[in-house]
């Protein structure tokens, strides 16, 4: 079994006997055939990049390395054409980056893990410079890679932020970058500020002070390819794969009145927003 995409093609290996593999599944431990099941790593994976599946002891990979890229700019990380990067140290001095977050404008969904009919509302990996192109949206890139990068595992986003709403979101994107400026969505995550601490201590923010929040932006196996760049997306709405904030620290499902708010991310030495990605050595 195999998934197609517009404009994206994972190769002949990436198909999958689904059918078979779940039969075995329930022969194996309802059934109690002796099945090659238990004979087998317990781990499979699909690397994409190099389009191939690879059989592993444990999850998350032991070998893997937490690498973090650091956010840098001179504060104007919005949209495809801003100044936002990704580095290896972070600065001791760095402008912070602002948007204005609309909930009644939210970012739109393109692409990622959707449901339920793709027909009406595509799913899986697209072309995500559209949503760059909105002032709403941070976009933070590190140079052309000069050689391939796999990163195998959960990734994560620390950032530092400043609010001027109450209660307000903020969203993560991992995109990879091709030489032909294709910006295609690896996974992404969202945090509820007022569940900053845990999802049982609801705390609402306080406008002026700056936040440490890490945002969980979900699971990938991919290699970055040489001349490949890495990049994050950073905004506060991914709607309607998430829920939209209203901004106003009332319950989480009452709209009806909405507001604006002004979103700060810090990136400097005492501040250093970053993204981790589980390195897989070479």
């Amino acid at each position: 079994m195999s998934i197609k995409f517009d404009n994206v093609d994972f190769g002949a290996d990436s198909r999958a006997p689904v059918r078979r593999m779940q039969v075995e599944w329930f022969d194996q431990w309802l059934k109690s055939k002796d099945t090659a099941l238990m004979s087998r790593p317990p781990v499979r994976l699909f690397v994409m990049g190099t389009n191939r599946w690879r059989d592993e002891r444990e999850w998350p990979l032991a070998r893997a390395r937490e690498t973090p890229l650091y956010f840098d700019g001179k504060g104007r990380a919005n949209t495809l054409g801003g100044d936002g990067v990704l580095i290896g140290r972070p600065r001791r001095a760095s402008s912070p980056d602002h948007f204005e977050f609309d909930p009644a404008h939210p970012v739109p969904t393109t692409g990622g893990s959707v449901c339920c009919n793709p027909r009406i509302f595509p799913w899986g990996p697209m072309d995500q410079r559209a949503v760059e192109r909105r002032e709403d949206v941070l976009v933070y890139t590190t140079p052309p890679l000069k050689s391939d990068l796999e990163v195998t595992g959960p990734v994560r986003v620390v950032l530092y932020v400043e609010t001027s709403a109450p209660d307000t979101d903020f969203t993560a994107k991992l995109v990879d970058v091709f030489p032909n400026g294709e910006a295609r969505n690896l996974t992404d995550g969202i945090l509820r500020m007022r569940y900053r601490a845990s999802l049982g201590n609801a705390e609402l923010a306080r406008p002026g002070e700056i936040y440490k929040l890490t945002i969980d932006a979900g699971v990938t196996s991919n290699v970055f390819l040489k001349g490949h760049a890495v990049r994050v997306e950073i905004s506060s709405s991914n709607f309607p794969r998430f829920d939209r904030n209203p901004n106003t620290g009332r319950a989480i499902a009452d709209e009806n009145v909405m507001r604006k708010a002004l979103q700060t991310v810090y990136h400097d030495r005492e501040h250093p927003s970053q993204l981790l990605l589980p390195v897989i050595p070479q």
